[in-house]
């Protein structure tokens, strides 16, 4: 076990390197002068070089990377070229209001997905199967920002309430963190639901055609020992694999939820960073989404060798 985690951080390296490379150069090539968008169009060609040069834009395209990636190996991320705050404090103070979205949104689904997913299954085709499998397909085909949209309606016309404007971290208020924090996460949550509930049912269903299933029944366990003790958790592995993709996609890819409800998040940052060109801030929040979605992967494989006894890792 000690080895393969040893093996998959090691392969970090490449995988991180790769991602630099190429959002760096993307950047580079995007249309746009960042030089332009600070100083605006009637800035003067000597201004403008000024800055290019302050900014290291002026040098060979691997002279800016090496000198970029060299901070990061360091622990500096750099400055942003808009504000000139350092991106790594910057993005680890958006990542906590991301990272709890992502991790209440990921609670509300599997609170709705997987019970509804064991029921589909153990019911199958019946109504209720017919029921859990509509309500899955609807949480997989609406948009997030649809559904968002409509909520937000639906709240202010009949109820009069909208959600609240800003952010409070949880141990400054927690209910007034709740407050802002459930509307987004319900509207996450129920978007991952309707993968995770399908999954659910389809790993379910196979599980229980399996011989010792049929010889747990033929002892005499009853059916819900048989669902959740020995269904449910051989059934886990797939369920698990879809989990943590979802997580490690949410965390870069909430930017549009956070619009709708105006959460300064990671994915907020992003957006901004990439509409000023501020190079630096886009860079460094690509590869630290992508480092952390990488060490989800890595804890989904561990956690697989304690669902099932029977993976080994070498």
């Amino acid at each position: 076990m000690y080895a393969y985690i040893m093996r998959r951080l090691l392969l970090l390296i490449p995988v991180l390197f790769g991602v630099s490379v190429f959002i760096f150069v993307i950047m580079r090539i995007v249309p746009g002068d960042v030089a332009m968008t600070i100083l605006g169009t009637d800035a003067t060609p000597e201004s403008l070089a000024q800055l290019r040069k302050d900014f290291g834009l002026d040098l060979p395209i691997y002279q800016q990377y090496i000198q970029w990636i060299t901070g990061v190996l360091t622990g500096d991320f750099g400055e942003s070229m808009r504000t000139g705050k350092e991106v790594l404090p910057d993005i680890l103070s958006r990542f906590k209001l991301t990272f709890e979205l992502t991790l209440i949104s990921a609670v509300i689904s599997w609170i709705i997905a997987i019970p509804l997913g064991v029921i589909a299954a153990v019911r199958r085709n019946t109504r209720t199967d017919f029921g859990v499998r509509i309500i899955s397909l609807l949480g997989v085909s609406v948009p997030n920002f649809a559904l968002a949209t409509v909520l937000i309606l639906v709240l202010a016309l009949f109820f009069s309430y909208s959600p609240p404007v800003g952010y409070v971290g949880f141990f400054e208020d927690p209910v007034k963190n709740l407050q802002i924090m459930i509307l987004p996460s319900i509207v996450l949550g129920t978007a991952m639901a309707g993968a995770v509930m399908r999954m659910t049912r389809s790993s379910i269903l196979e599980i229980l055609r399996q011989d010792f299933i049929r010889t747990i029944r033929a002892k005499g366990a009853k059916e819900r020992v048989v669902i959740f003790q020995h269904a449910l958790r051989n059934a886990m592995i797939p369920i698990l694999t879809i989990i943590g993709m979802q997580i490690g996609t949410l965390l870069g890819g909430t930017v549009i939820i956070e619009q709708i409800f105006s959460l300064p998040g990671l994915g907020q940052l992003v957006l901004t960073a990439i509409t000023q060109r501020d190079f630096t801030v886009v860079q460094g929040a690509v590869l630290f989404i992508a480092f952390v979605f990488v060490m989800i992967n890595l804890l989904v494989d561990i956690i697989y060798s304690y669902l099932d006894p029977r993976i080994t890792y070498k």
